[in-house]
């Protein structure tokens, strides 16, 4: 059987491999790009340092910072508008993965027209946009590494999976020192994030030996580290680690596919607002004990990966390791319920059938080792209340 992979063309990994960037744009034939980003990274002073770097290579660069967390086609439009108004020949995307997911709809978006819901999957959207340089800010997306980006619908609330080449990034940066001023809540999520790519890679229907090798490497990286860096933020040593895990747990999905975590998540986040990684972390521990039946021995090696299991556990007890180690991540993370973080309930309620519809209708369930039914994703959601 054979399988196809897909990266980058160019990936620049360590301490300062930002100072790489006028290179790699030169080696693009490029030369006036645009910084897509947010006004965090603004605020920061990160887009002053980049642009004063491609000024010291004789490099003019502008900066749009309107990008928004969990972006949606409205945000996407106006940044369209932004790059049209222009001869630009490259986006450099910096942030988390919500400027580098609303920098790949720009691309596309401003090169070949239409909305933003025309690209969204089944379509595979190979077409090639504007060339992306992605940096990103967080160790917990993988979108600097992936052929997707996730736009929400402004009209219906759907959180759109958009799929294809055309979306994956020509060149990365992988620096960790760009993540070392991130709150905690934020590393906590993004690094929650990165967990499940890896753990959902593995155990996706679409693995390989490839994705397999990227999500276990990756699980290595993330799991002694991941609480490390939450209440350590100026280890700069599990940083580093953090920060290759992410990229290699994108690697793995992005090659794999994910599956009904991810699926289940987008729709908290369009209806109620909860950032991705956080809908994620969420839900991981009660997926992975509905999913770990179908699976036993896949989950099991996530155990041994992420540490929480002997190399000699039997299957049964390192899945119940796992489910165990889930939970107190997350109580350690300070990873709220539903209810906790505020959700209405009589909403909640109103809107769980159409969740259910539109998880199932993302294509992402269909990986997972159990493919739910629709009455069956209901419950969850049910059960994610206050589990």
């Amino acid at each position: 059987m054979s399988f196809s992979t897909h990266l980058p063309r160019i990936m620049e990994i360590g301490k300062n491999a930002r100072a790489k960037l006028p290179m790699i744009l030169e080696s693009l034939g490029t030369s006036k790009p645009l910084i897509i980003t947010d006004k965090m990274m603004v605020s920061l002073g990160y887009i002053k340092q980049i642009q004063d770097l491609l000024k010291a290579a004789h490099i003019d660069s502008d900066y749009f910072d309107g990008t928004i967390p969990e972006p949606t086609s409205s945000s996407i439009e106006a940044g369209v508008k932004y790059i049209q108004a222009q001869q630009y020949d490259a986006i450099i995307a910096i942030g988390g993965g919500s400027p580098i997911d609303s920098a790949k709809a720009i691309s596309i978006l401003s090169k070949h027209g239409g909305d933003i819901s025309d690209y969204k999957f089944p379509r595979q959207v190979n077409e090639l946009g504007l060339p992306i340089i992605a940096i990103p800010t967080t160790a917990g997306t993988g979108s600097e590494c992936t052929r997707f980006t996730i736009i929400t619908n402004d009209k219906t609330s759907e959180k759109m999976l958009c799929a294809g080449l055309g979306f994956l990034p020509i060149a990365a940066i992988i620096d960790y020192e760009l993540t070392i001023s991130l709150p905690p809540r934020t590393t906590a999520d993004t690094g929650i994030d990165a967990l499940t790519h890896a753990i959902e890679a593995y155990v996706s229907k679409k693995a390989s030996p490839y994705s397999d090798a990227q999500a276990l490497a990756a699980m290595k990286l993330i799991g002694p580290n991941l609480q490390i860096v939450y209440h350590q933020p100026n280890n700069e040593r599990a940083r580093e680690k953090m920060m290759l895990g992410s990229t290699l747990a994108g690697i793995a999905f992005s090659n794999a596919s994910v599956a009904l975590v991810h699926g289940m998540s987008r729709p908290i986040g369009a209806f109620f607002h909860v950032p991705h990684g956080l809908s994620n972390a969420m839900l991981l521990p009660l997926i992975t004990e509905f999913s770990i039946q179908a699976a036993p021995e896949r989950y099991a090696d996530c155990a041994k990966a992420i540490g929480c299991a002997h190399a000699d556990d039997a299957i049964e007890v390192a899945n119940q390791k796992l489910i165990k180690t889930l939970i107190a991540i997350n109580q350690d993370l300070k990873v709220p319920t539903l209810a906790e973080f505020g959700v209405d309930k009589p909403y909640f309620d109103e809107v769980v059938q159409t969740m259910a519809e539109q998880a199932l209708a993302s294509g992402s369930p269909s990986n997972n080792p159990i493919v739910p039914t629709l009455e069956q994703m209901v419950s969850l959601y049910q059960q994610l209340w206050s589990a």
